[in-house]
């Protein structure tokens, strides 16, 4: 028997369902993929991370007794090549149901046999359907169909398989990151920590989570997504530490939120690229008021503050995410599409399916989404969740003496007439208003 354990997005040894099957000789590799890479700017702070984790992985293979071949190139020819010389018997994998993916999944099956592992999230989709086997549309009966597992202390993990040995090969040879073409990027302090040690520094903040959260200034998140979303640890890793913790049942909801995204991809796939409602909506298609959102020039100080935050950070929270993508979607009626695939290039912890279903909630266009006549006011969101404006002055600094009062009204900063901020590209409540006049055609 021989195998190659293709590590995609679950870049780790622990509860790896790779190492869990494998048997035989087995050659454990990952791919620079070039199909993804150059569409990337030079500068991405992603691919850094990435190249530092699969390296960490190398690593931590070679403790157990084997290693990890890395390649750069498109994975059709370079499994060609693999097949070509070795005659491998099958590949190992785990599974990802975005466009790209299932064509890409596809032309390699054609070259060598698949199995597939679904360990990048709790359940298989499939393991979740109503009496009537079709799909659900809405969270919550979804959520509550899956009681046997949040109900649970503990899920179990998988082991390491005692049946491998490492498959003869030249594992020394590997691409720098300026063969791939990138430049190496300076990443966030918390990102230079193991995720295990993010999850603990986490459990004190459960307490506060629900709450803090949603709070721009403060640090009350697990800051677990990027590790989550390249598999440096598993889901149930991070479920069974947190479940047991009586105020960690918020958190495991929202855990349930992101398997539920993509059990909405995986059943409904042309969900990536059209509304998941069918309803057809004639969006405005003003590209300069696109290109100011994308730059953080609309003249809303907090859409400003959090747009170019995740310009030069690639990191933005969830309600921020809420607010950017209703003013775009709400207030400046442009695609959902547009904000998405804006995403999809800068956030650090970008995952498809969890982005596009968090989109088209915030466009009234998806599964369970917020109604179209609910809009953020972010002048109202800015006042609730940053009063005395910490978050927004840190980034904007042009607007560090301005009054928080004015930040969290319409046109405040604009009467300063010693300020050159960006004039507002709508009014709020017209644009409100507007919204719902052509959501109910």
């Amino acid at each position: 028997m021989k195998q190659i354990l293709w590590f995609r997005r679950d870049l780790r040894i622990t509860d790896s369902a790779l190492l869990c099957y494998g048997k035989g000789e087995v050659l454990p590799i990952f791919i620079f993929d070039t199909n993804i890479l150059n569409k990337l700017a030079k500068d991405d702070k992603r691919v850094t991370f990435i190249y530092q984790s699969v390296l960490k992985l190398k690593g931590q293979l070679q403790n157990i007794g084997l290693d990890l071949a890395i390649f750069h190139g498109n994975p059709k020819d370079i499994f060609e090549l693999l097949q070509k010389k070795y005659n491998f018997d099958e590949v190992l994998c785990s599974c990802d149901f975005d466009s790209y993916a299932r064509k890409r999944d596809s032309e390699i099956e054609r070259i060598v046999p698949m199995r597939r592992f679904y360990d990048s999230y709790l359940i298989h989709p499939n393991e979740a359907l109503k009496n009537d086997g079709t799909p659900y549309k809405v969270f919550t009966p979804f959520y509550k169909s899956l009681f046997y597992l949040w109900k649970s202390k503990k899920l179990e993990q998988f082991t390491l398989s005692q049946e491998m040995t490492q498959f003869s090969y030249q594992y020394e040879r590997f691409p720098t990151l300026e063969d791939l073409g990138f430049l190496k990027q300076t990443l966030p302090d918390f990102l230079e920590k193991d995720a295990s040690v993010l999850l603990e520094e986490f459990i004190p903040k459960l307490e506060n989570y629900q709450e803090g959260r949603d709070y721009f200034s403060l640090d009350a998140t697990s800051k677990l997504s990027v590790h989550l979303r390249f598999g440096l640890i598993s889901p149930r890793e991070i479920f069974n530490r947190i479940n047991p913790i009586e105020n960690g049942v918020f958190f495991i909801r929202e855990l349930f939120w992101r398997e539920f995204y993509s059990y909405i991809l995986y059943h409904y796939p042309q969900s990536e690229f059209e509304n998941f409602n069918q309803k057809k909506i004639i969006w405005s298609q003003n590209s300069d008021h696109f290109k100011a959102w994308c730059e953080g020039n609309t003249g809303v100080p907090i859409i400003d503050a959090s747009m170019r935050y995740l310009n030069l950070t690639g990191l933005m929270s969830n309600r921020l995410r809420m607010i950017v993508a209703s003013y775009l979607t709400k207030n400046l009626f442009l695609p959902w599409e547009w904000g998405e695939q804006y995403f999809a290039l800068k956030l650090l912890d970008y995952d498809a399916s969890s982005n596009i279903g968090s989109w088209q909630w915030g466009a009234s266009t998806g599964a369970d989404s917020v109604p179209y006549f609910r809009v953020f006011n972010p002048y109202t969101q800015s006042a609730k969740f940053d009063k005395d404006g910490v978050f927004i002055k840190s980034v904007l600094k042009e607007l560090q003496e301005v009054d928080s009062k004015l930040l969290h009204t319409e046109n405040g900063v604009q009467h300063n007439i010693l300020l050159h901020y960006p004039k507002v590209l709508v009014d709020i409540k017209q644009s409100r208003q507007n919204a719902i006049n052509r959501f109910k055609i």
